[in-house]
């Protein structure tokens, strides 16, 4: 369960979180040259998220209450994201291209409203995106090779299923660490979110 074996458990996935970081690109394009198409449906989202912000705003202990929203909403997706990819992949992939269209999309829209782009990566962003975002890209990782472990195990051979078999315990404890350590990861992300990203944007 320690760090090293965590480390150690993605190079294993290595593919897989070379298709994670492609797919939260081209999320990141289709939010940023599709802005105008994708608008109603990312507004939707984002409407949501606004609604929840005004009244985590207006609590008594407003940073408490960011911090608390954010690490149960982060760490849940992200351990979910992993167990669902079991589902063929598709949830964890579905997901990376919406977070990375979201993202795409305010930028672009804050950069046509004539905002300050750069501070609003690096103030906005960058202090609590430096950790968060690569742990989802991970947890949406194992996600994938959950869903290739399953197609594999569906629709390969006899003699190839036997050999696969004696995997799945060892990817079993791989996906139990990195549980573990996406926690930890969006645990020190969502400190960093509440407090000086929070501070930063107000």
């Amino acid at each position: 369960m320690s760090f090293f074996t965590f480390l150690k458990d993605l190079r294993t996935i290595r593919i897989a979180l070379l298709v994670s970081c492609l797919l939260f690109v081209t999320g990141g394009i289709i939010g940023w040259i599709g802005t105008i198409t994708l608008e109603k449906l990312l507004l939707q989202q984002l409407e949501g998220l606004s609604e929840i912000s005004k009244d985590l705003k207006e609590s008594s202990n407003p940073m408490w209450s960011f911090f608390v929203f954010i690490f149960l909403n982060n760490s849940i997706k992200g351990v979910l994201m992993i167990f669902l990819g079991a589902l063929f992949g598709i949830i964890p992939a579905l997901f990376l291209l919406v977070n990375g269209a979201v993202i795409g999309y305010l930028i672009h829209i804050s950069s046509i409203q004539g905002l300050d782009i750069f501070n609003l990566v690096v103030e906005g962003l960058l202090p609590h995106g430096i950790i968060e975002i690569p742990a989802i890209i991970i947890a949406c990782a194992f996600g994938l090779h959950f869903g290739s472990k399953v197609s594999s195990s569906i629709f390969r051979s006899s003699s190839r299923l036997q050999k696969r078999g004696t995997e799945w315990p060892v990817f079993m404890r791989q996906t139990l660490t990195a549980s573990i350590w996406i926690v930890i990861l969006l645990f020190i992300a969502a400190i960093i979110e509440s407090t000086i990203t929070f501070s930063l944007l107000s």
